[in-house]
């Protein structure tokens, strides 16, 4: 037996002496109080450049409206099921209809909702759910308008993990979003918009 295969062996004879079966840890409920949680994804959110607005119910369709009007966006694209009470009763957008890449590289923005947001890393989720419509929607257009309420946000990770079971196990694509697409090259300088929108604004919905 030559001494790599004598090394292979002894590992195999050691992994199979401590087989035990995997214990998932105990998931951590923060003791932190909602306001705080929400508070930290808010703060944490813009540290990363996203520009985030914090309003009530009635004011989330003329936030929506504004926020694309700062940015002189006149061609918007919707998910197929974003609800009609989240946008202005006037707003000239279109529900995706299974566009091609092309199709959607016309669209300036794109309105969406999210699956959950992170305090601990200011991170949005985007798993394709309600709302959401399907990743390419939210790669393509240059303004991603993110609507989050505050039932969504979580405080850990772990915690963002746990509510996408389901979604990791029925298949679905989970797109994590900490601010605008940005990189850096060799000499560190930023470049945004490479691969996704340059814009993120959330709209953080209170209860």
């Amino acid at each position: 037996m030559s001494a790599k295969a004598e090394i292979l062996a002894r590992i195999g004879r050691a992994g199979a002496a401590h087989q035990s079966p995997l214990e998932r840890p105990r998931l951590e409920t923060s003791r932190r109080s909602r306001e705080e949680i929400v508070d930290q994804f808010a703060e944490y959110a813009a540290e990363y450049k996203a520009h985030v607005v914090r309003v009530s119910p009635a004011e989330l369709p003329e936030a929506v409206r504004s926020l694309l009007a700062a940015q002189g966006n006149e061609r918007v694209l919707l998910p197929p099921d974003l609800p009609a009470e989240w946008l202005p009763s006037n707003l000239p957008a279109q529900r995706d209809e299974k566009l091609d890449h092309r199709a959607l590289d016309q669209f300036q923005a794109v309105v969406t909702g999210c699956a959950v947001a992170i305090a601990e890393t200011g991170t949005v989720v985007l798993d394709a759910g309600p709302a959401q419509g399907r990743r390419a929607l939210t790669l393509v257009p240059d303004h991603h308008i993110c609507i989050v309420f505050e039932h969504q946000v979580v405080d850990t990770v772990p915690e963002a993990v746990a509510t996408l079971r389901e979604s990791v196990l029925n298949g679905q694509p989970l797109t994590w979003i900490s601010g605008p697409s940005a990189t850096s090259d060799i000499e560190l300088s930023r470049v945004e918009g490479v691969h996704g929108p340059r814009k993120l604004d959330i709209i953080l919905v209170s209860k």
